[in-house]
């Protein structure tokens, strides 16, 4: 499946910004939500290829997010990527049982980003 649509979640406005732009950039399509709620809201619209996830975000968390998207049968062939701050081995492990296939840490490393979801498309 290649992936042209991607839903990124993350509540920094400015987060947003340099993500939607850099993969606009690329070639993808981009659809955002600042939290689990309007993230399910996006889901129920048009289903995206590609969901970027962050982790700490107020009310849901991107861990708790993942779990509930990867555990809903509509949803659960979206493959993830958690794009966080929380750069410890531990995080990552987790996000990766969650349901995540990849995670990428903060400051994002575009060619890093691009280069996983090609890896998955």
């Amino acid at each position: 499946m290649a992936i042209r649509k991607i839903l990124v979640v993350d509540d920094s406005k400015t987060e947003l910004m340099v993500l939607s732009d850099l993969l606009g950039k690329n070639g993808y399509i981009v659809d955002t939500a600042e939290n689990a709620d309007e993230a399910f809201r996006r889901l129920a619209g048009e289903k995206p290829d590609l969901i970027l996830m962050d982790v700490v975000m107020p009310g849901q968390n991107g861990f708790q997010l993942t779990r509930a998207i990867t555990k809903d049968p509509q949803f659960s062939s979206i493959p993830i990527i958690m794009c966080t701050s929380k750069n410890l081995e531990t995080d990552r492990v987790w996000g990766m049982r969650q349901g995540a296939r990849d995670y990428v840490t903060k400051p994002v490393d575009a060619q890093e980003l691009l280069s996983k979801i090609r890896a998955l498309g």
